[in-house]
């Protein structure tokens, strides 16, 4: 396999792969299909895919406290290898399994930006995100959750500041100046927030993408789902592609990297093979328009 593609994390200087991993999946119960096909792998299984998704050559990994064992996996997989990815990881979101709760107050912050670097065994945390909640503007407004993790920056355990947001909160974290990434829910299913990717591209700020495939709905689980159960658009694209669902999984992250303002696009999965089809996916050449009209066809059906 070619190497993978890089882009420049906006301004942090950050060399991306352009196919990163998102961790949730391999530490929380997740994703679209049976409790079984949601349920989280053991230990061992958790492990030979992080160490498989570097074998690769990925080199942003994504994680959250509220991925529950995510961090922990993370840190006793991979503190080997740290030099080899970027690590971004999320506070407000606390992890209470088998439930999160949120608490952006100065304390929890602070605590949980120790206890991520103690479950990922590490000294530094190269983006830390806010994981915003239901009010994310009141978080903003308090400014304790901003304030601790400045001080982490201070301090030397954390590099660069961002925000998993969408919306006009999206804006405002952009305008701000404060935060140096933010990661954004960007899709064929949902092009919502594709002129605020433009306006951190141009402001200089970073862009991760999570739910580029839409959950699931952008590969073959979706087959096993009923058409009533699919959220609009995903019939119409697989109706495009004859039913073939690489090619669907194709357009879907070649809609995202032909959008310069992408650094990377976070594949969640509980196994690297899926990371590695991803990778083979994201360059494999498309019949001339296709991807066009696969976008017309989708920029107006709403998100999932």
């Amino acid at each position: 396999m070619n190497g993978i593609p890089k882009r420049v994390l906006g301004g942090t200087g950050l060399q991306t792969t352009v196919i990163g991993f998102g961790a949730l999946e391999i530490g929380r119960d997740w994703g679209v299909g049976s409790p079984q096909e949601r349920r989280r792998p053991d230990e061992a299984e958790a492990g030979e895919t992080l160490r498989g998704v570097l074998d690769l050559g990925v080199n942003v990994i994504d994680t959250a406290s509220a991925y529950h064992k995510s961090e922990e996996r993370i840190g006793e997989s991979l503190h080997d290898r740290r030099g080899e990815f970027i690590l971004a990881t999320k506070c407000g979101e606390h992890n209470r399994e088998p439930d999160t709760y949120y608490d952006f107050s100065y304390a929890a912050i602070r605590d949980s930006i120790r206890t991520s670097l103690r479950l990922l065994r590490t000294s530094v945390i190269d983006v830390l995100q806010i994981h915003f909640g239901p009010d994310p503007e009141r978080v903003l407004a308090d400014g304790g959750c901003l304030r601790a993790m400045k001080e982490a920056r201070a301090a030397g355990q954390v590099r660069f500041l961002g925000a998993s947001v969408s919306g006009t909160v999206l804006d405002r974290c952009i305008d701000s100046g404060d935060f140096d990434v933010v990661q954004v829910a960007y899709s064929l299913l949902n092009h919502t927030d594709e002129g605020r990717i433009a306006k951190a591209h141009a402001r200089g700020v970073g862009v991760l993408i999570r739910s580029g495939l839409a959950g699931g709905w952008l590969t073959s689980r979706a087959l096993r789902m009923s058409r009533d159960e699919r959220p609009a658009g995903v019939t119409t694209l697989f109706e495009l592609c004859n039913g073939d669902a690489e090619l669907v999984t194709a357009l879907a992250l070649q809609f995202l990297t032909r959008n310069d303002g992408v650094s990377s696009i976070l594949i969640g999965s509980k196994s690297s093979e899926n990371v590695r089809n991803a990778i083979r996916l994201v360059s494999t050449p498309l019949e001339s328009g296709l991807l066009d009209r696969a976008v017309e066809l989708t920029r107006y059906s709403g998100k999932p």
